[in-house]
């Protein structure tokens, strides 16, 4: 019972009678958030879509070979999880630093840092889905020449 008044006491602030759990389907065109290019985000839950006020959940799409623009998220820290795929973040300067993500691996990405995803298959596609709190923060960065990121090739 403790438990059950300590989970109510949290919720006092939310009215609850008119409120439900929402499905929904994201757009496919990724119109329905902020985009970098090289990197489609699929909003599932978020401030644009759902009553959600502190927290963004998307689906990430990078097509083979291919690879975001340098870009961070500002406040935001980003944790994700691979569902497809072989991806790669490369962070630090210029770059020359990264750490790779096979699928049923999770990442987290701290707020500020600039990184950029890289789908390393020139024939599979990465997916891996991302939350963020307390929005879609992205702010987008001037872009590096692909020599540059160590073992990186476009499809």
């Amino acid at each position: 019972m403790a438990i059950r008044r300590e989970r109510h006491k949290h919720m006092q602030d939310i009215d609850i009678a008119t409120l439900a759990p929402l499905v929904r389907r994201p757009d496919p065109t990724g119109s329905d958030t902020e985009q970098t290019e090289g990197l489609l985000r699929l909003e599932g839950v978020g401030p644009r879509t759902t009553p959600a006020k502190k927290l963004f959940f998307q689906t990430a799409i990078n097509e083979p070979g291919t690879r975001s623009l340098p870009h961070h998220h500002g406040e935001a820290e980003t944790a994700g999880y691979v569902a497809e795929g072989h991806g790669r973040i490369y962070y630090g300067e210029g770059y020359s630093l990264y750490v790779d993500m096979l699928p049923g691996d999770f990442a987290w990405i701290p707020p500020y840092m600039p990184h950029i995803e890289a789908n390393m298959s020139p024939t599979e596609r990465l997916v891996w889905m991302t939350a963020r709190t307390p929005d879609n923060i992205v702010v987008n960065l001037d872009d590096v020449d692909d020599s540059t990121l160590e073992g990186f090739e476009r499809a």
